[in-house]
């Protein structure tokens, strides 16, 4: 792969166990759920499992247990062509998982989670030599300095750095300044500002080339050369939201690596994003490379 243009991804790796229920209980009730679906998960995983089945090869930086979930997700992650090589196996350690209760009637889903139990990732442990021969590095800065690190490291070298920023953390504003592409969640942006619009303002000021905002099922807000443009999301018969903002991002990344004009990749991400919402977990609904083609034929010529 490293004669080939590959994504180096940095941030976590999951797996998740996914449930259907009629609506969410109250407490201290049974609550029985139906169609179990076990995948693997986390932003930075599952964008790059979607940039691979559209053409685009990925590395993976992180962390994992030595347990039972740490085998099963380096497995979900092979089975898709993904090089493992950065994911760390913390001795005696758990890795990341998640339980995840979706309810179809109202495309809502609640998502309990384990961050690993191992040491962060350092950035002693990353391979500068793979991240330097990379054609964008994508990160959810969960490992922060790592992340900081690893993102300077990305300008420097004149590599585009897009990150995936799902909630307001500590040192995630000073991996934003080293970002080329910073899409946050909209609990993010409502913890930064008093609305997406002003969030996407206040990042540009940063000096960030694209700024955005996703809204869920109102679809998102970005500003693209100084413009903040508003767009709906795209008609789907949802059943589960996991993933499709990690498949939003993976759009916004693969039309960076292919030069596209930034409201095209953004539009792609709207409609894989889509797409995946009508499948259980975040993975089995990611479109194939040939679905791409008839969608965007332009753009994959």
């Amino acid at each position: 792969m490293m004669n080939k243009p590959y994504v180096f991804g940095l941030g976590q790796c999951s797996l998740d166990y996914i449930g259907r229920i009629p609506v969410y209980p109250p407490p201290d009730v049974k609550c029985e759920f139906t169609d179990l679906t076990v995948a693997g998960g986390g932003p930075v995983a599952t964008a790059l499992v979607a940039l691979r089945r559209w053409g685009v090869n990925g590395y993976l930086a992180g962390v994992a247990g030595d347990d039972d979930f740490g085998s099963a997700i380096l497995v979900s992650l092979a089975e898709e062509g993904i090089d493992t090589g950065g994911i760390l196996l913390r001795p005696g350690e758990r890795s990341q998982f998640a339980f995840i209760v979706s309810e179809p009637d109202t495309s809502r889903r609640t998502i309990f989670w384990q961050r690993p139990t191992g040491a962060p990732l350092h950035p002693d442990e990353i391979d500068l030599a793979r991240l330097s021969q990379s054609a964008a590095l994508h990160t959810d800065g969960l490992f922060a300095e790592a992340s900081l690190w690893a993102c300077r490291k990305a300008r420097r070298a004149g590599i585009p750095v897009v990150v995936d920023a799902g909630t307001l953390r500590d040192g995630l504003l000073d991996i934003a300044r080293e970002s080329d592409c910073f899409i946050a969640s909209e609990t993010f942006s409502n913890a930064f500002s008093e609305s997406p619009e002003e969030t996407c303002r206040k990042l540009s000021a940063m000096g960030i080339g694209l700024a955005g905002v996703t809204l869920g099922a109102k679809g998102y807000v970005a500003m693209i050369d100084r413009q903040i443009i508003r767009k709906s999301a795209y008609p789907a018969r949802a059943i589960d939201t996991t993933g499709c903002g990690d498949v939003f991002h993976a759009g916004v990344t693969f039309g960076r690596v292919r030069g596209w004009h930034p409201e095209e990749a953004l539009d792609l991400g709207a409609w894989a994003a889509a797409r995946v919402s009508e499948h259980l977990g975040g993975r089995q609904g990611i479109p194939e490379l040939a679905l791409l083609r008839k969608k965007f034929p332009r753009g994959l010529v």
